[in-house]
């Protein structure tokens, strides 16, 4: 009755803080994270070892995207059952999750492990990159056994409402992964496997503590071996549900190899080096987006669920506030500092010279991306896929690909860095268009 009371009756101002506050800190901590280890690896390694650090990281956004494809899907699932007084459907979609994500990791750490040559190359790795991608990804992949179990687990969690207990196994995560990343890259001098293997070492110990969560008892997902056995029908509206949160995730990939394999035309390794900076800086304007909207999707979710259309849309309404004012203020920020930032990660006077001049361009449009991520949420915790994967297509897909393929012919490298903003402004207006529409339909399919 708690958690009823808490997502159907209380405040949705307050209940939005309860929620996206956890998430939002625990995001923040995650990206920066990423910063910290780009930093390190810069630092104590060189600015090769970042590019290949760039060329790696869309295989691990791959295995993200896939890991929240079941998370998103399987919380949407347990929020609308939960809603409609469903307990045993709920437990049945947590427990087909389970199946679920232990099945993708033994796939994608056999199937990584075995093509991680090719992989590496079409992902745009240079011969002096290479190296480096190779040593950092073939330990990633051993931790591609139980992370995709941590990602979807998360989204379990805060979907009964218990955002503080996803806080604690991110901050477990990512607090770990910085101490370690420290100790292994200086004082040990391991290099880049050093900050793969405390990578993999973070994640397992947010594993330990996801996995003696659900069997204390402290859930209200109380899972048994039944739940565990395959139901097709709930997998199907899983996958559903959460395609429209790997499409953004692996378009985001799509994205990276595309960028990564222009950026050795126009501007070889230090211009990939560049982009791999950008993409921390990225992730950690946008992280805390995700934080926002991931408090939302349980409140829309069960009031959707239990026809209180008003909690909806007073819910979309704050969470879209929230995600510009925080878009604002972080990207200003950037804007004022650029060459400060770019500093963190490495002395190379070329290097932070590009990085500034790239960095500008990139983040001009950051403000209006909380619209999208809002928009897009709103649509997964309702349960419709398609207009979700149209707005998450439609900024990588339809917008970004084809702007940075063909600016370059034009504008050369610069080309490339003003395809990020324009591509922003764009999809910002697709997704104004299909949010208002949408909120006109759910309005009208309440009425008595």
């Amino acid at each position: 009755m708690s958690r009823n009371r808490m997502l159907g009756i209380e405040k949705i101002g307050r209940l939005l803080i309860k929620l996206s506050v956890p998430a939002t800190v625990s995001m923040l901590v995650n990206a920066l994270y990423n910063i910290v280890d780009t930093i390190f690896i810069g630092r104590g390694v060189g600015y090769l070892a970042i590019g290949g650090l760039t060329i790696a990281f869309p295989i691990q956004m791959l295995i993200m995207a896939a890991s929240l494809m079941i998370g998103v899907g399987a919380a949407s699932v347990v929020s609308r059952s939960l809603g409609a007084k469903n307990q045993e459907r709920a437990e049945q979609a947590a427990g087909n999750s389970f199946f679920a994500v232990a099945v993708l990791g033994g796939l994608i750490s056999l199937l990584g492990s075995a093509l991680i040559h090719p992989l590496l190359r079409i992902f745009g790795a240079t011969p002096e990159l290479l190296p480096y991608a190779k040593e950092y990804l073939q330990v990633i992949l051993i931790g591609s056994l139980y992370f995709p179990f941590v990602v979807s687990s998360n989204n379990l969690i805060r979907a009964e409402g218990k955002a503080k207990v996803a806080m604690f196994s991110m901050l477990i995560g990512a607090i770990s992964n910085i101490i370690l990343d420290y100790i292994f890259i200086f004082p040990l001098q391991m290099g880049i496997f050093g900050a793969a293997f405390a990578t993999i070492l973070s994640q397992f110990a947010s594993a330990v503590f996801v996995f003696t969560y659900f069997r204390s008892g402290r859930s209200a997902l109380q899972v048994r071996l039944r739940h565990l056995n395959p139901e097709w029908g709930i997998l199907r509206e899983i996958t559903a549900v959460g395609l429209a949160s790997f499409a953004r995730n692996a378009a985001g990939s799509l994205v990276i190899v595309i960028v990564n394999n222009l950026l050795g035309v126009y501007g070889g390794n230090l211009a990939i080096s560049v982009y791999g900076i950008m993409q921390r800086m990225i992730r950690f304007l946008f992280m805390p987006l995700f934080g926002i909207v991931q408090g939302m999707q349980p409140i829309v979710g069960y009031n959707y669920g239990a026809k209180k259309v008003d909690r909806v849309k007073r819910a979309v309404k704050l969470s879209l506030i929230s995600a510009t004012l925080f878009a604002m203020t972080t990207s200003g920020l950037v804007q004022l500092f650029p060459e400060q930032v770019i500093r963190l990660f490495s002395k190379e006077p070329e290097l932070i010279k590009e990085g500034v001049y790239a960095l500008r361009f990139v983040i001009l449009m950051a403000p209006v991306v909380g619209v999208q991520i809002v928009g897009a949420a709103l649509f997964q915790a309702i349960g419709k896929a398609v207009p979700s994967i149209i707005l998450t297509l439609s900024r990588e897909v339809l917008l970004l690909i084809p702007l940075v393929l063909i600016m370059p012919r034009f504008f050369g490298l610069t080309g490339i860095w003003v395809s990020f903003p324009l591509a922003d402004f764009f999809a910002m207006l697709i997704t104004t268009v299909l949010l208002v529409r949408e909120m006109g339909i759910i309005v009208r399919l309440v009425k008595p």
